[in-house]
This record gives structure tokens, sequence and C-alpha cells, in this order.
């Protein structure tokens, strides 16, 4: 059910059955690494490309997330998945490998809840049983795309964030599976917001004022106070951003409590790990949200929590036609039924 300008009801309460999150070597070092269910020991992962290598984490995760569920390809009616690679390039070669009936999308970082949005939406409305869906990124192949080769080794400013190497799935579904699930209560979409930026380099900045729209219109539509839940997390604004998010939602009238606003990218690695801003990447909030903050749910940390995935939708092109980076931000409602 549409409520109000931009977001959905999900009345009959979708659930996330199970989930799959692997991941690389900095990720094994990282502050997350016990809720990652298959972790790597090196950026390769047995190919030649690393390319490749980012088709292999998408397709661990969402065979992770199957087995989990004692589930086979054959009782999934649909497939939704994205990446940054050209095309989505490592997303369709997950599909081609899982063979499920595939939706690709793109939604730059804000990929893994414009999925889970969509995958509930269907759900919801009778339109499929079960709906893998998921998002990753791996650092060597998206440096290499946006920035410089990692063998290069250009300097980065303060503002930069570290592209994860990780890939997070989930199986949505319409058949309740037990009690104490988590289960998709709404979602808000979010518009392109455009504020001139054009670093590449500070992608939290760019990305701050579409977090905040959203965030904005999620509780305008829902007509709810930021008080109804336990945590608000962004999905990769790094510390730039999201001081910046959380000063223009201050603007806008929200009082969010400080420590209930909390940033993905921020939370999945460690303190000395060398990643400036904090971590950036479709698989960041995919991995977070499918690994520890789904398993902080079942162990009663969190009863309600609003994830808001980023994205900024740049590219080699807009980059070289001197565009500006447009941004987007999606939110899904997650609650534990």
């Amino acid at each position: 059910m549409l409520k109000g300008k931009q977001s959905w009801i999900f009345q009959n309460r979708p659930v996330i059955a199970a989930t799959g999150v692997s991941g690389g070597p900095f990720e094994a070092n990282g502050n997350l690494a016990e809720d990652f269910d298959v972790l790597h020991d090196d950026l390769w992962m047995g190919e030649d490309s690393y390319e490749k290598a980012h088709r292999v984490l998408m397709e661990e995760a969402g065979q992770t997330a199957l087995q989990k569920a004692n589930k086979q390809k054959e009782d999934i009616q649909f497939y939704i998945a994205g990446d940054l690679i050209n095309q989505i390039t490592p997303s369709s070669l997950s599909a081609r490998t899982i063979q499920i009936p595939y939706f690709g999308i793109f939604g730059a970082c804000s990929t893994s809840m414009e999925g889970l949005a969509l995958a509930s939406f269907i759900v919801n409305y009778q339109g499929a049983d079960y709906i893998l869906t998921g998002a990753s990124s791996h650092n060597a192949a998206v440096e290499k795309q946006f920035r410089y080769p990692t063998e290069y080794g250009g300097q980065k400013p303060p503002t930069a964030q570290w592209t994860i190497t990780g890939a997070g799935a989930a199986l949505v579904t319409s058949k309740v599976p037990g009690k104490n699930m988590p289960v998709t209560t709404s979602a808000t979409i979010g518009k392109v917001i455009d504020m001139g930026l054009t670093d590449p380099f500070n992608m939290g900045g760019a990305m701050a004022p579409a977090a905040a729209d959203t965030i904005t219109a999620h509780f305008r539509d829902m007509q709810l106070d930021p008080s109804y839940y336990d945590l608000i997390v962004t999905g990769d604004l790094g510390r730039i951003g999201q001081e910046t998010a959380y000063e223009l939602l201050s603007n806008n009238g929200l009082n969010i409590e400080r420590e209930k606003f909390k940033d993905c990218g921020l939370m999945i690695y460690k303190e000395d790990q060398p990643v400036q801003s904090g971590g950036s990447g479709a698989g960041c909030s995919a991995t977070v949200l499918y690994g520890h903050l789904l398993n902080q749910m079942k162990q009663g940390v969190y009863k309600r929590i609003l994830v808001v995935a980023t994205g900024a939708l740049l590219s080699p092109l807009t980059f070289q036609q001197n565009e500006s980076i447009p941004c987007i931000a999606h939110a899904v409602s997650i609650e534990m039924d």
C-alpha cells in the first residue's frame, strides 16, 4: 500500500528467512569479521581477475542464504541483485551460475535496499513465495573503475573511503519459517539529489543530502517520530557524510538521538585500519545488515531499525563529461516479528 508520497507499507510483513555474507581479507581483519559466513584470505579468490572474484562473492552469499534456509534454486521465483561494475557484470554472471529468473538493478551503493524494497513489495503482493536479493562490491575491481588501480598506489585525501570487498544476500519470503524472525514493514524510495559536488573522493559529502531527504520523507510519509526506531543506520556516508546528514536532519526538525544514528561504513572496520573516512561500496550496507545487524536483532539488541542505503550515481562517463554527482538513498524498515 502506498503511504504518503514515496513510501510503501508491507501489510503482510515479508520475512527475511535467511542471509549469506561473504568478504575479503581486509574485512577478515575488521570489526565485524565474526558476522561473515565466508571470508577469503586474498583478493583473487582463485580467479584470474578481480572482476571474476567479485562474481564469486555474490555467488557465495546467495548460495549460503539458500543453504541456511534449506532451499534449492528451483524453490526461488526471482533473483534481484546489483553492483558497481560496468553493466553490473558480476551480478549478471552470478545469475548465470545461480540460474534463478533475474532482475539486475543498479542504485550504486543504495542497491542493497533497492533490492530489499522491491523483493518485499513483490512478496507482499503475492508476486512470489521466495525472492533472493543482494548486492556486492570488490575493492580492487571498483577502485580500478572509479579511481585508480590499487597497484598505482595513489595517495587519497582524508575524505576518501575504502570500498569493501563483500557481498550480502537475503532470502525474502511470505512463508513464515518460525517465530522471532526479522520482517520488512515499510520502504521509502528516494529521489535523485544533486547538490553540485564533483569530487569523487568525497562520496559521503555528496550522498548526505540524499540520505537526509529520504529519512525526512520516511518520517513524513509514515507519520512516525524518530524515537520509534532503536537504530537508524545509513549505508556508507562515512565520517564526513554522517555528520553532514545529521546536521541536515536537525535542520529539518528531526531530533534523532546521536547514539541511535550510525553508519555501516563506520561500523565494519577497526579504528586502526587505514580507511580514511570509512567503508563504502554496494556491499557495505549489504554485509553489515545481512550479517551484523540482523544478528544483533535476533539477539534482542534491536527490535526496530531503519536502514538507509546511500548511493552516488556517478560513472567514468559522467566524470569525463564534467558532470556533478547525482545521489540517491532508499530506506527499508525492519522489525522483529
